[in-house]
């Protein structure tokens, strides 16, 4: 097999092995703060100062019904806004009910918006809360907690322009406050303060926290895409699956710094809490018990004497990762490393910067599906300089191509010999032959990285392009199947076996489109060979039909663009391809063979 074949090969299997393992892995798919289940935890009794906070698993009995009842029941401050809509309740000053105004569930005009926070009456119940832990021999009911009734001080309705204030006494000389106020995107600022008119000099702790009821009923469980909690402490990121949440008793609490970050991230939104003062430590942790996960940042212990007041600030996400809006919270509201919650991956020094360019690229043009066409024509040009040497090393290989059949010719079956002389032969004729190598190795990490961007930013779910392709974060929804819509019968449910044979429109252009570029490259001497590679843009056609179509524009544009390069190229050094010359003479010589 001579080396120009070998590169071939070399290139093809290395593709092969990228796809094949994709469509494996990604197929199209201090004291702890108390249990929030629970009606009156013990809390443990610690000196000194330092606020104590009952711990999840302290044995305490979780939330009886009558008790959700009046959860359910409990006042509650609307929130309203251009993206935001939901209720605050004024037991325990839940965050529980909370809705995202600019998404739908499905394309659908008339779908349900995109539910966030769930109280605890609704399955998978999800919900942030505030409080402050005791301390000093404090008990626990002197402090507000997860079932503490507030009061609605001032305010009426929670909007970007209308703070409200909450406010609430413990009858022994202690009252509490919670100023909330919210901007014009997703981010809640919360102000908690403690008054001490009692003669005792107490410490306790304020917290913030955030619970699920077990896991999310739409989790993905996507090797590519993480789901759980998330946090930002000392200028680490950690991720931790819902499989690997310690327990109660054995979680780690971590000092912030300055700033941090915890929470939950789904797919698309995210839920989390925001620490801006010093000394305060965040915790991760599941209550097996109950499955309740949890994840909690509190601040630090304050000592109030008699007369005394403490004010601590903080600030709750709660809503979609816009990229835009994520940077903007990151760059100028002081959040450190925030754009990192959205799922860059392993190679997020190209993912990170790519989207980027296709963001902007979408601000320019206006439609996404263009966008990424245009992002593939840059990407093309960056890689210009190696494609020209890969493309006119094939031309020379080509015009090379009579004097390596003679050089076979003459050394017979002497394979050391053959080696030897074609070594000679490119070294005189100053010929890479693994230079047609170069551009396919460079596609893997880019390929790599757009579909990671295509699948885990925001700005691509239900991002229309032309026509049918109403949402470039899902396949291709046109099929042979029902004639691409002309017969009266609904296609194959996207997922399905038959949704995986019946391929749409966009996969046969892909297939069309490495067909073409085949043509370009030399046939391989060894018949079977011929075989694989004449099967190889049809595998790859029905692999990819279930991808999403996003990506597969991209692979189509980047195919015609290759085609279009390699022609003119190949043309410029002397070898002039009569690519759909040969194609019209395979034709006719398959049709006089069927004769």
């Amino acid at each position: 097999m001579d080396d120009q074949n070998k590169n071939l090969i070399l290139a093809v299997a290395l593709s092969m092995l990228v796809i094949l393992g994709w469509s494996v892995f990604f197929p199209p798919p201090e004291p702890s703060p108390q249990d929030l289940a629970a009606t009156a935890p013990a809390s443990e009794a610690v000196s000194g100062n330092t606020a104590s906070v009952p711990l999840a698993a302290s044995g305490a009995e979780p939330v009886v019904a009558a008790e959700v009842k009046t959860a359910a029941d409990a006042p509650r401050i609307k929130i309203e806004s251009s993206h935001l809509e939901g209720t605050i309740s004024l037991l325990g000053g839940r965050f529980d009910e909370l809705k995202l105004k600019q998404y739908r569930q499905t394309l659908d005009a008339e779908s349900d918006i995109v539910s966030l926070l769930k109280p605890t009456s609704a399955e998978n119940a999800y919900y942030a809360l505030y409080g402050w832990a005791p301390g000093g021999g404090l008990a626990p009911d002197l402090v507000p907690g997860p079932n503490t009734i507030w009061t609605l001080e001032s305010g009426d309705i929670l909007t970007p322009s209308t703070p409200v204030v909450l406010a609430w006494e413990n009858g022994q000389g202690l009252t509490f406050r919670r100023e909330i106020s919210l901007d014009e995107n997703y981010m809640f600022a919360i102000q908690q303060s403690a008054q001490n008119n009692s003669t005792n000099t107490i410490s306790l702790a304020p917290y913030g926290t955030i619970a699920r009821h077990g896991e999310p009923a739409d989790l993905k469980n996507f090797f590519i895409l993480h789901e759980g909690a998330i946090r930002h402490v000392a200028g680490e990121l950690t991720e931790t699956d819902y499989g690997d949440f310690e327990s109660a008793r054995a979680h780690e609490e971590l000092e912030v710094g300055d700033k941090g970050w915890t929470g939950f991230t789904d797919h698309y939104w995210m839920t989390t809490l925001i620490v801006d003062q010093a000394g305060a430590k965040i915790s991760t942790f599941q209550d097996t018990t109950r499955n309740i996960f949890q994840t909690t940042a509190k601040h630090k212990t304050e000592t109030l004497a008699p007369g005394q007041s403490a004010v601590v600030s903080s600030r709750l996400f709660a809503g979609a990762k816009e990229w835009e809006t994520i940077r903007n919270y990151e760059n100028e509201s002081g959040v450190p490393k925030f754009l990192d919650s959205i799922d860059w991956g392993w190679f997020f020094f190209i993912t990170k910067p790519m989207f980027w360019l296709l963001h902007y690229l979408h601000a320019l043009i206006g439609n996404m599906g263009w966008a990424i066409i245009g992002l593939t024509f840059i990407i093309k040009l960056v890689l210009f300089p190696l494609a020209y040497k890969s493309y006119a090393s094939m031309a020379k290989m080509k015009e090379l191509q009579p004097q390596m059949e003679k050089i076979k010719e003459q050394a017979g079956d002497d394979r050391q010999k053959v080696q030897q002389e074609m070594m000679a032969l490119y070294k005189k004729e100053k010929v890479n032959p693994a230079a047609g190598c170069l551009p396919i190795l460079m596609q893997i990490p880019i390929f790599f990285s757009l579909y990671k961007v295509i699948f885990v930013t925001l700005e691509l779910r239900h991002a229309p392009w032309i026509g049918w392709l109403t949402d470039l974060s899902a396949p291709d929804p046109s099929t042979i199947f029902n004639l691409y819509g002309l017969l009266p019968w609904d296609a194959p449910e996207q997922g399905s076996v038959l949704a995986l044979i019946f391929i749409g429109v966009l996969p046969l252009l892909l297939g069309i489109t490495m067909w073409l570029q085949q043509k370009l490259n030399p046939a391989p001497s060894d018949p079977i060979q011929q075989q694989i590679f004449a099967w190889m843009p049809w595998v790859f056609m029905f692999m990819l039909g279930s991808f999403a179509s996003g990506l597969v524009i991209y692979w189509i544009a980047n195919n015609t663009i290759t085609f279009t390069q390699q022609y003119l190229i190949m043309r410029s050094h002397g070898y002039k391809p009569d690519v759909f010359g040969n194609i019209l003479s395979s034709f006719k010589r398959k049709s006089k063979d069927a004769e």
